[in-house]
């Protein structure tokens, strides 16, 4: 990456302050464009769902990974529960998407409190293991709540048969005519009869665009968190069990002693894993945690939205200068960085890639989909959201010391740098987290035919950077839409 002519930077920058420049390019499409990451993550798309607890669960780590990125569960998680996730995450199909099951005799407020779990909008009604109905909200709009699902469910519903998808894209073409062709948006998939799934149109389309993330054994890949504190090796054993794809050695202040005592703990029984360590936002911090044993350094103190830290501590650095750096030094080193926080459009996630990261890490932005663990809220107008908070929240602080004494968790929570509850509305247009990495990645493709690069490491050497007043910041957005 290089800066325009004559823009050598006076003060740090934010994403905000700067733009990408378009250059001569011989990629003529966007699906020419290669974003698999080259960091040994194994994601075919750059973007990671942050540990957070309001973010990062199993239904969120294993929609992610079908479409080539991964999701990293919380430190706060206990290791029993984190296995019981990564096994479920690793038994799902990488095409078949994961079902809403009811029964016939379930109400209809059942139905209606586990469609929103998932962004299919539909459940399907199973009966001995065979789909025999699918309701959906429109279904059950204006019926009594205690109506049974079998009254206002459509019976005998369109079966895709899983062997169809077995065909590649032939096979993923074929299903998509013939929900076209009957009007439907959903179908349930069967193998020998049984339900093993859905497919909706959208997913057809998706599973011909997007790889989806796979271990050597050809499951969804997903990552996990372990803290600084206690018994670190002993947490790390664990996780490996539980077959964790990736480790991510997390805490505030990454550039401290105690992190380099962490990870030379987790090298020790972790030799071959990827190694993520953060987050710092210096050269200096890049280097010390490489040579502990990082494999991938976190860069970000303060830009994220639930995030408190700049204001009440007034410690953190502008995202963008602090991923240039940071990319900078870790290049030198063989290593690579993350960029976690301060994205709130696709632009930013262009151009902490530009600026030589490796992957993107996104939290709040992810929390407002129906694949976040949080449960649906309605406002009262009719707008629904979940709730997000962040991390170093008394919220978050009070979980993660739940088995301290009071008078300790007390003391802790006396001190906060984050937003203990925040409303993430669902976007109506993208409700689901596959909604927005469809935005995402799309304007990442034209990004990188502007800038003439056939993948990640090409745009980040060929991108061409300028920086920008906030008048021509405010130039480009677009009314009245605003994220």
């Amino acid at each position: 990456m290089r800066f325009l002519p004559g823009q050598t930077p006076a003060t740090d920058l934010t994403y905000g302050d700067v733009f990408l420049v378009p250059s001569r390019s011989e990629v003529t499409s966007r699906f020419d464009v290669d974003l698999s990451s080259a960091d040994g993550t194994g994601t075919t798309v750059p973007l990671v769902v942050a540990n957070m607890t309001a973010v990062a669960g199993r239904r969120m780590a294993e929609t992610v990974a079908r479409r080539g990125g991964i999701a990293i569960l919380p430190q706060d998680v206990p290791t029993d529960v984190v296995a019981d996730v990564v096994a479920d995450v690793k038994s799902k199909d990488p095409v078949i998407e994961t079902p809403v099951v009811v029964r016939p005799h379930d109400t209809v407020h059942t139905a209606l409190t586990l469609i929103g779990k998932r962004a299919h909008g539909a459940a399907v009604v199973v009966d001995d293991g065979r789909p025999v109905g699918v309701v959906t909200e429109a279904d059950c709009t204006g019926v009594d709540r205690f109506t049974q699902v079998h009254q206002v469910m459509t019976d005998h519903p369109l079966v895709l048969d899983a062997s169809v998808l077995d065909g590649g894209r032939a096979g993923l073409e074929a299903a998509f005519d013939q929900l076209y062709t009957a009007r439907l948006k959903v179908a349930p998939v069967t193998r020998d009869g049984a339900i093993v799934g859905v497919l909706t149109r959208k997913g057809a389309l998706r599973s011909s665009v997007y790889t989806p993330a796979l271990d050597a054994e050809g499951r969804l890949r997903v990552g996990a968190a372990v803290g600084i504190n206690g018994d670190v090796a002993a947490k790390t054993k664990e996780l490996l069990a539980a077959g964790v794809d990736v480790l991510v050695v997390d805490t505030a202040h990454g550039h401290q002693t105690k992190m380099l005592q962490a990870l030379d703990a987790v090298r020790s029984v972790a030799p071959d894993v990827p190694v993520v360590a953060g987050n710092v936002v210096t050269a200096d911090g890049v280097r010390d945690l490489v040579a502990a044993g990082a494999d991938i350094v976190k860069v970000g103190v303060g830009p994220g939205a639930m995030c408190t830290t700049r204001m009440m501590t007034a410690v953190g650095r502008p995202q963008f200068s602090a991923v240039l750096e940071c990319a900078a030094a870790a290049r030198e080193l063989g290593k690579h960085v993350w960029a976690d926080g301060g994205v709130r459009h696709p632009r930013d996630v262009a151009l902490a890639l530009a600026a030589g990261a490796s992957q993107v890490m996104i939290g709040s932005w992810f929390a407002g989909t129906y694949e976040s663990p949080g449960d649906l809220h309605d406002d009262g107008t009719g707008r629904l959201y979940k709730e997000s908070f962040g991390m170093a929240s008394a919220r978050a602080v009070a979980a993660r010391t739940a088995g301290g004494s009071p008078f300790d968790r007390a003391r802790k929570g006396l001190y906060e740098e984050g937003i203990s509850s925040s409303r993430m509305f669902l976007d109506p247009q993208r409700p689901g987290v596959e909604d927005l990495l469809d935005e995402i990645t799309s304007g990442l493709r034209s990004s990188c035919t502007y800038a003439g690069a056939a993948d990640l490491q090409q745009f980040a050497e060929r991108a061409v950077v300028g920086i920008q007043s906030a008048a021509g910041y405010e130039e480009g957005r677009p009314l009245p839409v605003s994220w």
